[in-house]
């Protein structure tokens, strides 16, 4: 496991050298770059890493230089790694504002995939609010607007279908965070036409498998998984305990790494978006951007072995 762990950390080292510009042996990277695992979006065929940023507590924080700072060596693992999907939200507080305070000041990747959320009620509101989003977050033009938790969704979706058809959003979408609403989902999935859903699914809420993945299959409809961690409380259950040798198999050297591999095993799964503000967790998390997929024996056995504990 050691050996396995320092392959994974040398590997993470040769990306951020080559994703930063910065002089290695050319040989060497060429011999230990893996390929990221990437998703198409059903609607267009464009396909995206896997493994995307959310920023939802994380990035509302105050704009002092400790904060920022802390931010853009976050914001720069994820990009190092390959990273491109950053996802926020007005609810989020300062979270919009503190990812545009850090893409304006640093080398961003050509290639950044920007999404945020309409949460408020009326047209000229949800106008003013994406409106606002965009300045914040310093985009020109975004890649995905979604509305968020079902909010007022028939105004604020006519408007992004308008927007969509200008030019002025790439992609649209729903998302919700609560159970109680999947009901109403599946019947937006039905009848609207959605680039995205985003709802939450993970080793212990497993919920979406039963209609929500299903439907978006079906229905050509990208997917964006919040809580994959379950806000933290999965690794209650994992504290102290080995990983087995699936993992490795796998090529995770974390619980965390195993459990964003987990949703990976979901083929209706598009793209996941962990949040944190720390350095470690971030390349943890994107170091699970590589490597092999669970296939459906695989993704069985990681369910029962997390029943186990």
């Amino acid at each position: 496991m050691i050996k396995r762990r320092k392959v994974l950390q040398y590997s993470a080292g040769i990306l951020a050298a080559h994703s930063l510009g910065l002089r290695a042996d050319d040989t060497a990277s060429a011999a230990m770059k893996p390929a990221a695992i990437t998703r198409p979006v059903p609607s267009s065929g464009e396909r995206l890493p896997v493994m995307g940023m959310g920023t939802s507590r994380t990035f509302d924080t105050d704009r002092d230089a400790e904060s920022l700072g802390n931010l853009t060596d976050v914001m720069r693992a994820f990009f190092s790694a390959g990273g491109s999907v950053i996802d926020s939200s007005p609810m989020y507080g300062n979270a919009e504002s503190r990812v545009g305070d850090v893409l304006r000041e640093m080398p961003v990747p050509a290639k950044v995939f920007a999404a945020t959320k309409v949460w408020t009620t009326g047209r000229d509101q949800g106008i003013a609010q994406m409106e606002e989003s965009a300045r914040r977050m310093n985009v020109e033009r975004f890649d995905l607007i979604a509305v968020h938790n079902l909010v007022d969704w028939q105004t604020q979706l006519d408007t992004l279908k308008s927007w969509k058809e200008a030019g002025r959003v790439r992609y649209i979408g729903i998302t919700t965070s609560h159970g109680r609403d999947h009901e109403a989902l599946l019947d937006i999935m039905v009848k609207e036409p959605l680039d995205f859903v985003q709802f939450s699914y993970n080793i212990e809420d497993r919920v979406a498998e039963e209609r929500l993945l299903p439907t978006a299959q079906d229905r050509g409809i990208a997917t964006m998984i919040n809580r994959p961690f379950q806000r933290g409380s999965l690794f209650s259950r994992t504290r102290n305990q080995d990983l087995p040798a699936l993992a490795t198999e796998l090529g995770c050297s974390s619980w965390a790494q195993f459990f964003l591999k987990f949703i990976l095993g979901h083929p209706g799964v598009t793209c996941i978006i962990p949040a944190t503000s720390k350095v470690s967790h971030m390349t943890e998390n994107m170091q699970a951007n590589f490597g092999p997929v669970p296939d459906t024996a695989q993704h069985a056995e990681m369910l029962r072995l997390f029943n186990a504990l």
